[in-house]
């Protein structure tokens, strides 16, 4: 099986995944009041659209981070990265191959209990610098509520 076989296969079996995810997703979502807020002064077939979960982006992400687990899985992603150079290693794909990573190189040194270590392990630097840079974009653009 040639490598863009098994890409499209890894892109259709991380879509399916979304794709189970979401009807898990929406309630949760609901039960954690994450919903959008409709404004009353537009079309009153809007207003039953309030409290809605906005949660298709959610769902990319969680595909895309799926893929660059399965892609690294089945020995692809390596290529992919080399051919694309960093624009294939820079998105979430990429954070999900290095998590796959993790978890292999955890495994082969604890046995099992690298299942659930391994990942955080390998993306913890990544983690940390996003919540960093995220925090300090916080402070210099001040965030707030529109008036």
């Amino acid at each position: 099986m040639g490598s863009l076989e098994q890409t499209v296969y890894a892109i259709l079996i991380s879509f399916i995944i979304g794709v189970i995810l979401c009807p898990i997703m929406i309630p949760l979502l609901h039960k954690l009041k994450f919903g959008q807020n409709v404004r009353d002064d537009g079309p009153e077939t809007h207003l039953q659209k309030q409290g809605t979960p906005t949660m298709g982006g959610i769902s990319f992400l969680i595909a895309f981070v799926v893929t660059g687990v399965f892609l690294e899985a089945i020995g692809v992603y390596g290529p992919i990265a080399d051919w694309g150079g960093a624009g294939a290693t820079v998105p979430l794909t990429g954070f999900g191959s290095n998590l796959a990573k993790g978890v292999a190189k955890a495994v082969g040194e604890k046995g099992w209990l690298g299942v659930m270590t391994g990942g955080l392990t390998a993306a913890a630097g990544g983690i940390a610098a996003a919540v960093l840079f995220s925090f300090l974009a916080a402070l210099v653009f001040r965030p707030g509520e529109k008036r």
